[in-house]
Protein backbone atom coordinates (compact mmCIF):
# COMPACT_ATOMS: atom_id res chain seq x y z
CA UNK A 1 0.00 0.00 0.00
CA UNK A 2 1.07 3.25 -0.47
CA UNK A 3 1.49 5.76 2.02
CA UNK A 4 -1.28 7.97 2.35
CA UNK A 5 0.70 10.87 2.88
CA UNK A 6 3.64 10.37 0.27
CA UNK A 7 4.29 8.60 -2.87
CA UNK A 8 7.17 5.48 -3.13
CA UNK A 9 9.99 7.25 -5.37
CA UNK A 10 11.74 4.60 -7.94
CA UNK A 11 14.48 4.04 -5.21
CA UNK A 12 11.51 2.91 -2.55
CA UNK A 13 12.13 5.80 -0.63
CA UNK A 14 8.96 7.69 1.27
CA UNK A 15 8.89 10.95 0.57
CA UNK A 16 6.83 13.44 2.66
CA UNK A 17 4.21 15.83 1.07
CA UNK A 18 3.26 19.23 2.00
CA UNK A 19 0.34 19.62 4.33
CA UNK A 20 -1.82 21.21 1.71
CA UNK A 21 -4.74 19.46 0.47
CA UNK A 22 -4.29 20.32 -3.27
CA UNK A 23 -0.87 19.37 -3.74
CA UNK A 24 -1.90 16.31 -1.58
CA UNK A 25 -4.51 15.36 -4.31
CA UNK A 26 -2.29 16.26 -7.22
CA UNK A 27 0.59 13.86 -6.08
CA UNK A 28 -2.25 11.08 -5.77
CA UNK A 29 -2.98 11.41 -9.10
CA UNK A 30 0.27 11.39 -10.10
CA UNK A 31 0.79 7.92 -8.25
CA UNK A 32 -1.87 6.77 -10.20
CA UNK A 33 -0.73 7.76 -13.65
CA UNK A 34 2.80 7.03 -13.22
CA UNK A 35 3.65 4.70 -15.91
CA UNK A 36 1.96 2.10 -18.18
CA UNK A 37 1.36 -1.62 -17.51
CA UNK A 38 3.93 -2.32 -20.83
CA UNK A 39 6.96 -0.90 -18.78
CA UNK A 40 8.98 -2.79 -16.05
CA UNK A 41 10.88 -0.94 -12.88
CA UNK A 42 14.08 -2.37 -13.63
CA UNK A 43 14.19 -0.42 -16.97
CA UNK A 44 13.72 2.46 -15.25
CA UNK A 45 15.19 1.96 -12.46
CA UNK A 46 18.26 1.47 -14.60
CA UNK A 47 17.77 4.13 -16.51
CA UNK A 48 18.37 6.29 -13.06
CA UNK A 49 20.06 6.96 -9.91
CA UNK A 50 20.34 9.11 -7.00
CA UNK A 51 23.47 10.75 -8.34
CA UNK A 52 24.56 9.44 -11.57
CA UNK A 53 24.52 9.73 -15.61
CA UNK A 54 21.27 9.26 -16.03
CA UNK A 55 20.09 6.79 -19.47
CA UNK A 56 18.24 9.85 -21.06
CA UNK A 57 17.73 7.54 -23.98
CA UNK A 58 15.75 4.93 -21.68
CA UNK A 59 13.84 7.68 -20.36
CA UNK A 60 12.56 8.80 -23.60
CA UNK A 61 11.52 5.49 -24.82
CA UNK A 62 9.73 5.17 -21.45
CA UNK A 63 7.80 8.41 -21.52
CA UNK A 64 7.48 8.58 -25.05
CA UNK A 65 3.72 7.76 -25.69
CA UNK A 66 3.14 5.48 -29.04
CA UNK A 67 1.11 6.66 -31.50
CA UNK A 68 -2.64 4.59 -31.46
CA UNK A 69 -5.20 5.96 -34.09
CA UNK A 70 -8.13 5.76 -31.13
CA UNK A 71 -6.49 8.33 -28.98
CA UNK A 72 -8.26 11.85 -29.96
CA UNK A 73 -6.99 15.59 -30.11
CA UNK A 74 -5.67 16.73 -26.83
CA UNK A 75 -4.63 13.68 -25.23
CA UNK A 76 -1.10 14.02 -26.48
CA UNK A 77 -0.86 17.00 -24.23
CA UNK A 78 -1.77 20.81 -24.45
CA UNK A 79 0.56 23.23 -23.20
CA UNK A 80 0.64 26.87 -22.37
CA UNK A 81 3.21 29.37 -22.62
CA UNK A 82 2.83 32.08 -20.27
CA UNK A 83 5.53 35.06 -22.02
CA UNK A 84 5.84 37.60 -25.02
CA UNK A 85 6.07 40.92 -24.97
CA UNK A 86 7.01 44.36 -26.96
CA UNK A 87 10.55 43.85 -27.06
CA UNK A 88 10.05 39.65 -27.00
CA UNK A 89 8.62 37.53 -29.09
CA UNK A 90 11.42 35.15 -30.05
CA UNK A 91 11.08 32.85 -26.96
CA UNK A 92 7.47 31.99 -26.71
CA UNK A 93 7.60 31.20 -29.97
CA UNK A 94 10.56 28.49 -29.45
CA UNK A 95 9.51 27.18 -26.65
CA UNK A 96 5.57 26.77 -27.86
CA UNK A 97 6.89 25.47 -31.40
CA UNK A 98 8.85 23.13 -29.77
CA UNK A 99 6.02 21.37 -27.90
CA UNK A 100 4.61 20.92 -31.48
CA UNK A 101 7.39 19.64 -33.12
CA UNK A 102 7.96 16.63 -30.23
CA UNK A 103 4.48 15.90 -30.58
CA UNK A 104 2.25 17.94 -28.31
CA UNK A 105 -1.24 18.27 -30.00
CA UNK A 106 -1.99 21.74 -28.72
CA UNK A 107 0.32 24.36 -27.65
CA UNK A 108 -0.68 28.01 -26.50
CA UNK A 109 0.71 31.50 -26.46
CA UNK A 110 -0.34 34.18 -23.84
CA UNK A 111 1.22 36.98 -24.62
CA UNK A 112 1.03 40.95 -24.40
CA UNK A 113 -1.50 42.64 -27.14
CA UNK A 114 1.78 43.81 -29.20
CA UNK A 115 3.63 40.60 -29.63
CA UNK A 116 0.62 38.55 -30.56
CA UNK A 117 0.02 39.57 -34.24
CA UNK A 118 4.21 38.80 -34.13
CA UNK A 119 3.69 35.20 -32.76
CA UNK A 120 0.75 34.78 -34.67
CA UNK A 121 2.81 35.57 -37.65
CA UNK A 122 5.48 32.91 -37.34
CA UNK A 123 3.11 29.72 -37.65
CA UNK A 124 -0.27 29.09 -37.80
CA UNK A 125 -0.06 26.53 -35.83
CA UNK A 126 0.27 28.26 -32.56
CA UNK A 127 -2.98 29.71 -30.78
CA UNK A 128 -2.21 32.76 -29.33
CA UNK A 129 -3.95 34.83 -26.85
CA UNK A 130 -3.28 38.27 -26.78
CA UNK A 131 -4.16 39.13 -23.32
CA UNK A 132 -1.30 40.47 -21.16
CA UNK A 133 -0.70 43.92 -20.69
CA UNK A 134 2.22 46.08 -19.68
CA UNK A 135 2.09 48.81 -17.27
CA UNK A 136 2.81 51.80 -20.47
CA UNK A 137 -0.60 51.03 -22.09
CA UNK A 138 -2.87 51.35 -18.98
CA UNK A 139 -3.06 54.00 -16.36
CA UNK A 140 -2.89 53.62 -12.52
CA UNK A 141 -6.29 53.73 -12.29
CA UNK A 142 -7.00 51.08 -14.88
CA UNK A 143 -4.79 48.30 -13.20
CA UNK A 144 -6.69 46.65 -10.23
CA UNK A 145 -9.58 45.87 -13.30
CA UNK A 146 -7.14 44.88 -16.28
CA UNK A 147 -5.58 42.21 -13.71
CA UNK A 148 -9.36 40.93 -13.01
CA UNK A 149 -9.87 40.60 -16.57
CA UNK A 150 -6.23 39.27 -17.51
CA UNK A 151 -7.00 36.38 -14.66
CA UNK A 152 -10.48 36.05 -15.84
CA UNK A 153 -9.02 35.19 -19.15
CA UNK A 154 -6.72 32.60 -18.48
CA UNK A 155 -8.96 30.95 -15.92
CA UNK A 156 -11.28 30.07 -18.62
CA UNK A 157 -8.36 28.11 -19.99
CA UNK A 158 -6.07 26.78 -17.13
CA UNK A 159 -7.71 23.43 -16.15
CA UNK A 160 -7.52 22.44 -20.20
CA UNK A 161 -3.53 22.47 -20.01
CA UNK A 162 -1.54 19.55 -18.70
CA UNK A 163 1.66 21.98 -18.18
CA UNK A 164 2.57 25.69 -18.33
CA UNK A 165 5.79 27.06 -19.68
CA UNK A 166 6.14 30.46 -17.71
CA UNK A 167 9.01 33.22 -18.14
CA UNK A 168 9.72 32.83 -22.11
CA UNK A 169 9.89 36.67 -23.43
CA UNK A 170 7.60 37.98 -20.71
CA UNK A 171 10.09 40.84 -20.07
CA UNK A 172 10.62 42.68 -16.20
CA UNK A 173 7.66 45.11 -16.41
CA UNK A 174 6.77 45.46 -12.95
CA UNK A 175 2.72 44.96 -13.68
CA UNK A 176 3.08 42.38 -15.91
CA UNK A 177 5.08 40.13 -13.68
CA UNK A 178 2.70 40.82 -10.97
CA UNK A 179 -0.23 39.51 -13.02
CA UNK A 180 1.91 36.54 -13.97
CA UNK A 181 2.35 35.81 -10.22
CA UNK A 182 -1.13 36.20 -9.93
CA UNK A 183 -1.87 33.55 -12.73
CA UNK A 184 1.26 31.06 -10.66
CA UNK A 185 -1.25 30.97 -7.46
CA UNK A 186 -3.95 30.17 -9.83
CA UNK A 187 -1.62 27.20 -11.16
CA UNK A 188 -0.94 26.21 -7.82
CA UNK A 189 -4.60 26.02 -6.82
CA UNK A 190 -5.75 24.07 -9.27
CA UNK A 191 -2.52 21.47 -9.76
CA UNK A 192 -1.26 22.43 -12.62
CA UNK A 193 2.29 21.63 -13.16
CA UNK A 194 4.46 24.76 -14.68
CA UNK A 195 8.07 25.15 -16.27
CA UNK A 196 9.14 28.35 -15.29
CA UNK A 197 12.19 29.87 -17.08
CA UNK A 198 14.09 33.00 -18.61
CA UNK A 199 12.45 36.01 -16.88
CA UNK A 200 10.08 34.30 -14.85
CA UNK A 201 13.27 33.00 -12.90
CA UNK A 202 13.18 36.75 -12.39
CA UNK A 203 9.98 36.37 -10.85
CA UNK A 204 11.11 34.04 -8.66
CA UNK A 205 14.19 34.93 -7.38
CA UNK A 206 12.22 37.88 -5.94
CA UNK A 207 9.28 36.16 -4.66
CA UNK A 208 10.26 32.44 -3.47
CA UNK A 209 7.18 31.89 -1.80
CA UNK A 210 5.65 31.55 -5.85
CA UNK A 211 7.30 27.64 -6.25
CA UNK A 212 8.03 26.97 -2.20
CA UNK A 213 7.03 23.27 -1.73
CA UNK A 214 4.69 23.20 -4.76
CA UNK A 215 6.70 19.91 -6.03
CA UNK A 216 4.99 20.53 -9.45
CA UNK A 217 6.93 22.89 -9.84
CA UNK A 218 10.30 23.18 -12.39
CA UNK A 219 13.30 25.34 -12.54
CA UNK A 220 14.82 25.34 -15.77
CA UNK A 221 17.96 28.42 -14.46
CA UNK A 222 21.37 28.61 -16.78
CA UNK A 223 24.04 29.97 -15.28
CA UNK A 224 23.46 33.15 -14.32
CA UNK A 225 20.04 32.46 -13.36
CA UNK A 226 21.59 29.50 -11.06
CA UNK A 227 23.75 32.44 -9.71
CA UNK A 228 20.97 34.37 -8.29
CA UNK A 229 18.66 31.75 -7.02
CA UNK A 230 21.84 29.94 -5.03
CA UNK A 231 22.48 33.58 -3.74
CA UNK A 232 18.69 34.43 -2.72
CA UNK A 233 17.92 30.77 -1.34
CA UNK A 234 21.04 29.84 0.12
CA UNK A 235 22.76 33.21 0.39
CA UNK A 236 26.47 31.94 -0.69
CA UNK A 237 27.68 31.29 -4.23
CA UNK A 238 28.04 28.94 -6.63
CA UNK A 239 30.61 25.89 -5.60
CA UNK A 240 31.29 24.00 -8.41
CA UNK A 241 33.32 21.92 -6.74
CA UNK A 242 30.40 20.28 -4.65
CA UNK A 243 27.82 20.77 -7.35
CA UNK A 244 25.81 18.06 -6.89
CA UNK A 245 25.54 18.69 -3.27
CA UNK A 246 24.82 22.46 -3.64
CA UNK A 247 21.82 21.92 -6.07
CA UNK A 248 20.35 19.20 -4.14
CA UNK A 249 20.40 21.69 -0.88
CA UNK A 250 18.98 24.62 -3.36
CA UNK A 251 16.24 21.94 -4.39
CA UNK A 252 15.77 20.72 -0.84
CA UNK A 253 15.51 24.18 1.00
CA UNK A 254 12.92 25.23 -1.87
CA UNK A 255 10.62 22.46 -0.77
CA UNK A 256 11.50 19.80 -3.13
CA UNK A 257 10.86 21.63 -6.40
CA UNK A 258 12.52 20.22 -9.26
CA UNK A 259 15.65 22.08 -10.50
CA UNK A 260 17.22 21.74 -14.14
CA UNK A 261 20.59 23.37 -13.47
CA UNK A 262 21.23 23.69 -17.84
CA UNK A 263 25.55 23.59 -18.80
CA UNK A 264 27.63 21.26 -20.11
CA UNK A 265 26.12 18.67 -18.08
CA UNK A 266 22.43 19.43 -16.96
CA UNK A 267 22.27 18.93 -13.28
CA UNK A 268 18.51 17.46 -12.15
CA UNK A 269 17.44 17.36 -8.67
CA UNK A 270 14.18 17.71 -6.52
CA UNK A 271 16.08 17.83 -3.58
CA UNK A 272 16.34 14.00 -2.77
CA UNK A 273 18.53 12.70 -5.60
CA UNK A 274 20.63 14.01 -8.15
CA UNK A 275 20.95 13.13 -11.81
CA UNK A 276 23.36 14.27 -14.69
CA UNK A 277 22.42 14.20 -18.55
CA UNK A 278 25.67 15.31 -20.66
CA UNK A 279 25.36 12.72 -23.44
CA UNK A 280 25.80 14.14 -27.03
CA UNK A 281 25.39 18.83 -27.31
CA UNK A 282 27.13 21.14 -29.82
CA UNK A 283 29.52 23.88 -29.07
CA UNK A 284 27.57 26.01 -30.95
CA UNK A 285 25.40 28.63 -27.82
CA UNK A 286 23.08 30.23 -30.02
CA UNK A 287 20.55 31.80 -28.34
CA UNK A 288 16.95 29.93 -27.74
CA UNK A 289 18.10 26.60 -26.72
CA UNK A 290 16.58 27.11 -23.39
CA UNK A 291 13.34 27.84 -24.76
CA UNK A 292 13.18 24.69 -26.57
CA UNK A 293 13.96 23.04 -23.40
CA UNK A 294 11.32 24.56 -21.06
CA UNK A 295 9.14 23.32 -24.12
CA UNK A 296 10.46 19.74 -24.48
CA UNK A 297 9.96 19.64 -20.48
CA UNK A 298 6.41 20.57 -20.51
CA UNK A 299 5.85 18.06 -23.06
CA UNK A 300 7.59 15.11 -21.31
CA UNK A 301 6.51 15.85 -17.94
CA UNK A 302 3.04 15.99 -19.51
CA UNK A 303 3.44 12.64 -20.67
CA UNK A 304 4.78 11.11 -17.94
CA UNK A 305 1.80 12.10 -15.93
CA UNK A 306 -0.11 10.01 -18.14
CA UNK A 307 1.32 6.69 -17.69
CA UNK A 308 -0.92 4.22 -15.96
CA UNK A 309 0.60 3.27 -12.81
CA UNK A 310 -0.17 -0.18 -10.52
CA UNK A 311 1.11 0.15 -6.64
CA UNK A 312 3.49 -2.78 -7.20
CA UNK A 313 5.66 -0.41 -9.67
CA UNK A 314 5.79 2.88 -8.01
CA UNK A 315 8.31 4.94 -9.98
CA UNK A 316 9.88 8.56 -9.94
CA UNK A 317 7.99 11.96 -10.16
CA UNK A 318 6.84 12.89 -13.75
CA UNK A 319 9.20 16.09 -13.13
CA UNK A 320 12.26 14.63 -13.06
CA UNK A 321 11.86 12.34 -16.09
CA UNK A 322 10.11 15.52 -17.98
CA UNK A 323 13.58 16.96 -17.65
CA UNK A 324 16.03 14.34 -18.20
CA UNK A 325 13.92 13.27 -21.40
CA UNK A 326 13.58 16.93 -22.41
CA UNK A 327 17.15 17.41 -21.87
CA UNK A 328 18.52 14.53 -23.53
CA UNK A 329 16.62 15.07 -26.71
CA UNK A 330 17.72 18.71 -27.03
CA UNK A 331 21.00 17.64 -27.05
CA UNK A 332 20.58 14.75 -29.49
CA UNK A 333 18.71 17.63 -31.42
CA UNK A 334 21.87 20.23 -31.01
CA UNK A 335 24.59 17.94 -31.92
CA UNK A 336 22.42 16.64 -35.47
CA UNK A 337 22.10 20.30 -36.65
CA UNK A 338 25.87 21.47 -35.86
CA UNK A 339 26.62 18.36 -37.68
CA UNK A 340 24.75 19.97 -40.65
CA UNK A 341 25.33 23.47 -40.45
CA UNK A 342 28.39 24.19 -38.15
CA UNK A 343 28.73 27.57 -37.19
CA UNK A 344 25.75 28.88 -38.99
CA UNK A 345 23.50 26.12 -37.04
CA UNK A 346 20.55 28.27 -35.32
CA UNK A 347 17.91 27.62 -32.99
CA UNK A 348 15.16 27.17 -35.33
CA UNK A 349 17.56 24.74 -37.26
CA UNK A 350 17.50 22.57 -33.70
CA UNK A 351 13.97 22.80 -33.73
CA UNK A 352 13.69 21.23 -37.23
CA UNK A 353 16.12 18.17 -35.84
CA UNK A 354 13.46 17.19 -32.61
CA UNK A 355 11.44 15.10 -34.50
CA UNK A 356 14.25 13.01 -36.56
CA UNK A 357 16.16 12.99 -33.22
CA UNK A 358 13.11 11.43 -31.07
CA UNK A 359 12.24 9.10 -34.38
CA UNK A 360 16.03 7.98 -34.00
CA UNK A 361 15.06 7.02 -30.19
CA UNK A 362 11.66 6.32 -30.22
CA UNK A 363 10.40 4.95 -34.02
CA UNK A 364 6.75 5.74 -34.35
CA UNK A 365 5.99 2.61 -36.12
Amino acid sequence: MLAKHGFISAFGRLTSLSPSSSVLRRQQFLVRTLCGSRIHRPKLIGAMSSSSEADAESVLRIVTPSLDPKRHKGQAGKIAVIGGCREYTGAPYFAAISALKIGADLSHVFCTKDAAPVIKSYSPELIVHPVLEESYSISEEEKRKVQEKVLGEVDKWMERFDCLVIGPGLGRDPFLLECVSKIMVLAKKLNVPFVVDGDGLFLVTNSIDLVKSYPLAVLTPNVNEYKRLVQKVLNCQVDEQNAEDQLRSLAKQIGGVTILRKGKSDLISNGETVNSVSIYGSPRRCGGQGDILSGGVAVFLSWAQQLKSSPESPFENPAILGCIAASGLLRKAASLAFTKHKRSTLTSDIIECLGESLEDICPAS
